[in-house]
């Protein structure tokens, strides 16, 4: 997922207004030195979650950067709450997830909350550059239906499953067809595999 240096050097947040929601002093100092770094200006620190809901219904961000907040989850929560509040234009903003572990169950409920992406502690000024400009080139759409409000969890369109009706307005329809040329012979996809001594 890197990208080039040339794209990371003509980003600059010195625009962006960011909401920081980390309940740990150290954690949003490490974050504020990262994002002040990148240029931000105005940055809204909270460091409980009603006070990041008062400054949602406050003032307009373009992120959000919202810490998972240990065993209590809270900050999953407050990432599902921010997705069905209808606060807008606040409740479509890109949530940058941080947890400081990140089992599977962890990502999957990141996931389900409605959070763009997460990332595990401790973070790295380029690897959360890298996801800021990521989650801007991306470009998912929203979903919203009873049990989930936030971007389309798939990363890749790969068409429609076969044998399955397609619900994106942009999904292809259509049978695939029959094969145009004979499949390739199981030895021929064998040998295709099969390591070669090659000179030099």
């Amino acid at each position: 997922m890197g990208l080039s240096p040339d794209s990371r050097a003509r980003f600059n947040l010195e625009r962006a207004s960011v909401l920081v929601l980390d309940e740990s002093g150290m954690g949003m100092s490490i974050l504020v030195q990262i994002l002040t770094g990148f240029g931000v200006k105005t940055l809204h620190r909270c460091e409980s979650v009603a006070e990041a809901k008062d400054a949602i219904g406050k003032v307009e961000v373009d992120l959000i950067v919202c810490d998972a907040m240990g065993a209590s989850g809270e900050g999953y929560d407050f990432v599902e709450w921010l997705r069905r509040s209808k606060i807008e234009p606040n409740c479509y903003v890109p949530v940058l997830l941080t947890a400081g572990h990140t089992p599977s169950t962890s990502v999957a409920r990141a996931r389900d909350c409605g959070a763009h992406f997460v990332m595990v502690k401790p973070l790295t000024p380029i690897a959360v550059l890298e996801r800021i400009i990521w989650i801007a080139k991306e470009g998912r759409r929203f979903v919203e239906c009873d049990t989930y409000v936030g971007p389309d969890r798939r990363f890749k369109n790969e068409g429609v499953p076969p044998g399955m009706v397609g619900r994106r307005r942009d999904d292809l329809q259509g049978d695939i067809g029959e094969a145009q040329s004979p499949n390739m012979d199981q030895d021929v996809i064998d040998g295709l595999m099969k390591t070669r001594l090659v000179e030099l």
